[in-house]
């Protein structure tokens, strides 16, 4: 999902929740603590340098129970981080959900709620790893091949 598309179902909706890849939701008074703009720059097993860049949205829960995240204010942090996200519309969500660690996660919408996503990893450079193709993982709808253009 991208920012373009969150910001158009915040629109949409009259109020923000959260659906876990379990089914169960994120606690209604969670918050919103950090929108960012993350680069990952690195070289994968094959030795090509590549560079991924997404909007991040941080998720947190405390004891706030009567916090309420209306869409109209999550669209006012959306505007005020402009001056980080610059022209990122069309760049894909990330969400960090604190478990038992760290999650993170991508974005999709289902007309009614948000709903986090598991990522995987992959081998980005499947023909230099030596890795016989009987022996790499099933390809999944969520998995970004190699010059795809989607990550």
């Amino acid at each position: 999902m991208k920012l373009s598309d969150v910001k158009h179902a915040l629109g949409r909706v009259s109020a923000v929740n959260f659906r876990l890849p379990d089914g169960s939701y994120i606690p209604q008074h969670f918050h919103v603590t950090e929108v960012g703009l993350v680069t990952k720059h690195f070289i994968d097993c094959g030795g090509v340098e590549r560079k991924e860049t997404v909007v991040n949205f941080q998720l947190w829960e405390a004891g706030d129970y009567d916090h309420r995240l209306a869409p109209q204010k999550f669209l006012k942090i959306l505007d005020i981080s402009k001056k980080i996200l610059g022209d990122a519309e069309d760049l894909n969500i990330e969400v960090e959900y604190q478990q038992n660690t760290i999650g993170k996660f991508s974005l999709e919408f289902d007309d009614k709620d948000f709903i986090l996503t598991n990522k995987q990893t992959a081998c980005l450079a499947q023909d230099a790893c030596g890795i016989p193709p009987e022996k790499l993982p099933a390809k999944t709808g969520s998995c970004c091949p190699p010059k795809s253009g989607c990550c």
